[in-house]
C-alpha cells in the first residue's frame, strides 16, 4: 500500500507530517510518497532525527496557503505540494492522497483533478466522529454550502456505504440533522429530502435527528447540507475541547482534587480516547474517483498517522467500487 501526503499542509507541517509518516510506515506498513520542497523535507527529516525508511520524496517547488483563494489550485497553484500530489493519486503513483491543508483547495483540486465518480452531484466530506454509543459519519460537514435534496440522498448511500465497509456496521441507520422529529420540520429543503430519504431502498432511513441527539449516536450516518453539518462538526468539536478543559481544572485545581484523580484516572484516559478526533484521523472527500482524506489541520504525528491509516482503510476495503456500483447510472449534472 503506497500513501501519498501533501507534506506541506496544516498548521504543524512539515515536521509533525513527516512524523505521522514515519508511525505509519511502522505500525502500518505502508510506503509512503511525502510531497513538497525536497530539500526541506530532507532538512526536517534530518534535523528533528525522523525515520525516513519507506518514505520517498516527490519534489514540488510552492505551497498552498490557508488564506489563498481555493480555486487558485486548479491554475496558479498547481505547482503546489496538494495539487502534485493529486495529479500523482490521479495518475496511479499511489494508491491514496492524504493532506493537512486547506479544505477548500483540497475539494477543488480533488473535484477537478482526480474527478467525481459518474453520477455524484457533489463531492462531500464525510466526519467520522466520535459518539457516546460508537463513532458516526457526518456528510457533508463543509463541502457544500448549497444543496439539493438528491445530493443529500446521495451523502446517505455514500456514507451508508462507506461506514458498512471501512467500519463493518452491517445496516447502518441514516439521521437527517433537523430541527425535530417530525417529516414536516424544516426548510423545503429538508422536507424534500426527507420524502427523498424515505423513498431510498439503499439506505436504512430512521427519520430526523435532533442535534441534542446526534453525541449519543442517533445514527451512524448523520446527512446534512455542508453549511449546517460544519455548524454541528465545529459546535461539537468545541464542546469537547471545552468539556475536557473543565474537566482538567477540577482535578488540577488542588492537592485534594489531585488525590481523587487518582481513583478517576484510568476511566477519564478511556473517556478522552473515546472523545479525541485524533484517534479517527481525517474526513474522506467522499464521491470522488479515487481515495482523498482531509487530515485535521492542527494535526499532530497521532492524528496523522491516524489520517494515513483511514486513507489504507478507505482503498483497501475498496469503497469507490460499491460508490461506483450505486451511482453511477445516476445524472451527473448539478439540478
Amino acid at each position: 500500500m503506497k500513501i501519498i501526503i501533501d507534506a506541506f499542509g496544516g498548521d504543524n507541517a512539515p515536521v509533525e507530517i513527516l512524523k505521522g509518516a514515519a508511525l505509519a510506515v511502522k505500525e502500518l506498513g505502508v510506503n509512503i510518497i511525502a510531497v513538497g520542497d525536497e530539500n526541506e523535507i530532507k532538512k526536517a527529516i534530518t534535523s528533528n532525527s525522523i525515520e525516513e525508511n519507506g518514505i520517498s520524496i516527490a519534489h514540488a517547488a510552492d505551497i498552498f496557503k490557508m488564506e489563498d483563494n481555493p480555486v487558485s489550485i486548479r491554475h496558479k497553484g498547481n505547482e503546489t505540494s496538494m495539487a502534485v500530489g493529486l495529479r500523482l493519486l490521479r495518475d496511479g503513483e499511489g494508491d491514496a492522497f492524504v493532506s493537512a491543508g486547506s479544505t477548500g483547495a483540497l475539494v477543488v483540486g480533488g473535484t477537478f483533478i482526480v474527478k467525481r465518480i459518474k453520477g455524484i452531484k457533489k463531492t462531500a466530506i464525510g466526519s467520522v466522529m466520535p459518539g457516546d454509543n460508537g463513532p458516526f459519519m457526518l456528510m457533508d460537514s463543509g463541502a457544500n454550502i448549497d444543496c439539493t435534496a438528491k445530493a443529500i440522498r446521495q451523502f446517505a448511500v455514500m456514507g451508508s456505504i462507506y461506514m458498512k465497509n471501512v467500519l463493518g456496521i452491517e445496516n447502518p441507520r441514516v439521521g437527517l440533522a433537523n430541527i425535530g422529529k417530525e417529516e414536516n420540520k424544516g426548510s423545503q429543503l429538508y422536507i424534500d429530502a426527507y420524502e427523498m430519504l424515505k423513498n431510498t431502498p439503499e439506505i436504512n432511513f430512521i427519520g430526523n435527528a435532533e442535534a441534542r441527539d446526534i453525541p449519543f449516536t442517533a445514527a451512524d450516518v448523520v446527512v446534512a447540507d455542508g453549511f449546517t453539518g460544519n455548524i454541528i462538526l465545529k459546535t461539537y468539536e468545541g464542546t469537547a475541547l471545552a468539556l475536557l478543559g473543565n474537566i482538567k481544572k477540577i482535578f488540577t485545581a488542588g492537592t485534594l482534587s489531585k488525590l481523587s484523580y487518582l481513583g478517576v484516572r484510568k476511566g477519564l484516559g478511556d473517556f478522552k480516547k473515546k472523545m479525541d478526533y485524533k484517534e479517527y484521523g481525517g474526513a474522506a472527500l467522499m464521491g470522488l474517483t479515487k481515495p482523498v482524506i482531509k487530515a485535521h489541520g492542527s494535526s499532530d504525528a497521532k492524528a496523522f498517522k491516524n489520517a494515513i491509516r483511514q486513507a489504507a482503510q478507505y482503498s483497501e476495503k475498496r469503497v469507490i467500487d460499491g460508490l461506483s456500483e450505486h451511482l453511477s447510472k445516476e445524472s451527473g449534472d448539478d439540478d
